[in-house]
């Protein structure tokens, strides 16, 4: 057994080594990025990035990114790493996405450029090999991007592929194999798989229509054919709508002035619909013509489809009408067992503890909001109690009526006892004690 232990671990071990990481960013360096990625200059007014772990996580350190932070910009951004091709390669793209702002319309793509790229110019136009990612906008547009560059086209996949559009981190991978094949995986599982030429139109089609092909004349592809002993009853033709026989012409009706009266026409119960003769099997039915296919002249295969001289510059060139989207855990690399590796350890390990801190705080938002809503509840069964109303005293624009407020003040102006004018007056209402 331990022989072959020592093998399995062996061929392991050179199966890593040969594997080739191209990029690896994870922003665990402080401003160090900042050095790494060069901001677009093309336009003064793209929107600025930083660095944050955002508002829920699960490792305020291994889970800071890249996060755009101003509404309804655009956003150009670029890191460069050592050129190389993927002729003969598998080539793994991978990062992971953050819309944690709840996106309503915007870009979480990357894309992968030529080597010559000028970064400081990057922008909308500028050549790209290969654009990968969500893309989202609205209720229609929740897809996942796949576009190669061949031959100075972008060519759009003809799949849909559905994207992410919560506000956990989802890890988006695409893997691209030197046989023409590719995978698209969110968050390790596979969504789309198969063959370029199949899911792209990078190439004319193999076989095409052949023009000098004709459906006989005599081809009946008919399945259903009128009955030729079926006939129509008699009495089936009726109008389908008749003169009202309950109808009266008015009292006041006058032909000289109105014309002659005719009576209202209503829908004839007697009416059946346009007689058709009932269907059956055709015996002369063939089936249905299929147009044969010949192959196409302007067809000319190519096993290069994949492959891409000099790619370079990874960036981020997109549009976000709400921010907040943090982009992390750049890879890219021509092995698929690092990539899976990668993933394991970065997103894979923090995605749980992210999902519980936000659910905690989701939890702490609830318990705030009943205890505010039990709180209005009691202050208005305090008030209703009390018979009162806090708005008592106030006008129609809520406000105090000030002369009702300064009557009250003059009558709390009043002392307590009499003068002594009012004490004589009282005097002079007494009896006199001779009256007694």
């Amino acid at each position: 057994m331990r022989p072959i232990f020592l093998i399995c671990a062996l061929l392991g071990w050179f199966a890593t080594t040969d594997a080739t990481v191209f990029l690896k960013e994870q922003f665990l360096d402080g401003d160090g990025w900042k050095s790494r990625w060069v901001e677009s200059k093309h336009k003064s007014d793209y929107g600025k990035w930083r660095l944050t772990a955002g508002k829920f996580y699960g490792d305020a350190e291994k889970d800071k990114g890249l996060q755009t932070s101003q509404d309804a910009r655009f956003y150009a951004i670029s890191s460069r790493f050592e050129a190389f091709s993927n002729e003969e390669k598998t080539l793994i793209v991978q990062f992971t996405v953050k819309h944690e702002q709840q996106i309503d319309c915007g870009g979480g793509y990357v894309k992968l450029f030529p080597a010559d790229l000028n970064q400081a110019d990057m922008h909308g136009d500028s050549k790209y090999y290969i654009m990968f990612g969500p893309d989202i906008c609205g209720y229609d547009t929740k897809k996942v991007h796949v576009i190669f560059n061949y031959k100075g086209q972008n060519h759009l996949i003809k799949k849909e592929v559905k994207a992410r559009d919560d506000e956990h981190t989802h890890l988006y991978t695409l893997v691209l194999r030197p046989d023409q094949t590719y995978e698209v995986k969110v968050n390790n599982e596979k969504l789309a798989w198969g063959n370029l030429e199949d899911d792209w139109d990078f190439l004319p089609p193999r076989k095409i229509r052949d023009p000098d092909a004709e459906k006989p004349a005599d081809w009946d592809d008919r399945v259903l054919i009128d009955d030729p002993k079926d006939t129509k009853p008699e009495g089936w033709d009726k109008p389908e709508n008749i003169p009202d026989p309950d109808a009266k012409k008015p009292d006041d009706w006058d032909e000289e002035m109105d014309g002659e009266w005719e009576p209202p026409m209503i829908p004839n119960p007697e009416y059946k619909g346009q007689w058709k003769p009932k269907q059956i099997d055709n015996p002369k039915y063939k089936g249905s013509w299929v147009h044969p296919e010949i192959d196409n002249p302007d067809y000319t295969p190519d096993s290069t489809i994949y492959k891409f001289d000099n790619i370079g510059v990874i960036g981020l060139d997109l549009w976000q009408v709400k921010s907040g989207t943090i982009f992390d855990n750049f890879l890219i690399t021509d092995d698929e067992k690092t990539a899976e590796n990668f993933a394991k350890e970065s997103w894979g390990a923090t995605k749980g503890p992210e999902k519980k801190m936000r659910e905690q705080q989701l939890e702490e938002e609830r318990k705030q909001r009943d205890e505010k809503s039990s709180k209005d509840d009691m202050k208005d069964e305090e008030k209703d109690a009390g018979g009162g109303d806090e708005d008592e005293g106030l006008d129609e624009e809520g406000e105090y009526d000030e002369e009702e407020e300064e009557e009250e003040n003059e009558f709390d102006e009043i002392p307590d006892e009499a003068g002594p004018l009012e004490e004589e007056e009282e005097d002079e209402d007494a009896p006199a004690k001779d009256e007694l």
